[in-house]
């Protein structure tokens, strides 16, 4: 399977474009403005000022398609004749290829809940555990391009992570050196993380926070 990274797109400052635009338009208005008129229409095609001018207009009204906002912590995802070309992720009014496709991507905190499971621990005993996951985005052309959705991968992942970690630990132990789901909340919790973010590391995903519950 092709990995794909994110990386930065092309873009302009979208008031800079918008000026350039306004005044591509206006020449071509201008250019355009004899073909008014004109009756005969073998006569247009001797006029080629004129007809560059609608060209012109015309390339201006499809150039107008470029502009996207960006809020802060999102991500816009090009993708142009089936190819990544690049996420816009600095905030703020730009210009970029009007033929591109733009897929916004949220890049804001998240919290997944995860419903209570019913699995054995590692001393057979079936207990129910469950599991709050803090997460976000941190490469927009993982997330969008790697799988399928990754908010539902996010979503399986953690309880399978979830099922497998509360095999490997008992409830409740006497053992003093010996970690439990019970009594070790903060050493479960980084195990929880770390084979977490092993996991997510393929749709493009951060893990903040886990908490066992």
């Amino acid at each position: 399977m092709e990995r794909i990274q994110e990386i930065p797109t092309f873009k302009i400052n979208g008031f800079a474009a918008l000026v350039g635009i306004i005044a591509i338009a206006s020449f071509g208005v201008w250019l355009g403005k004899g073909l008014v008129g004109f009756s005969n229409i073998n006569d247009l095609f001797l006029y080629t000022n004129n007809l560059f001018g609608i060209g012109l207009v015309i390339v201006a009204l499809v150039a107008l398609k470029g502009f996207l906002t960006v809020q802060p912590n999102q991500a816009r995802v090009l993708v142009f004749l089936g190819n990544y070309v690049g996420s816009v992720r600095t905030s703020g009014f730009w210009w970029v290829n009007p033929f591109a496709s733009k897929q916004l991507v949220s890049l804001r905190v998240r919290n997944f809940n995860s419903d209570k499971l019913k699995v054995n621990d590692a001393k057979g005993n079936p207990i129910e555990i469950a599991a709050v996951v803090v997460w976000r985005v941190v490469d927009s052309a993982k997330a969008t391009f790697d799988v399928n959705s990754y908010v539902d991968f996010v979503a399986i992942q953690s309880e399978t992570a979830i099922r497998g970690l509360a095999s490997r630990y008992p409830y409740d132990t006497n053992q003093e050196n010996l970690a439990s789901l019970r009594g070790s909340p903060e050493e479960i919790a980084a195990a929880l993380k770390e084979e977490l973010q092993a996991r997510l590391e393929v749709s493009g995903v951060e893990v903040i926070d886990s908490q066992i519950g």
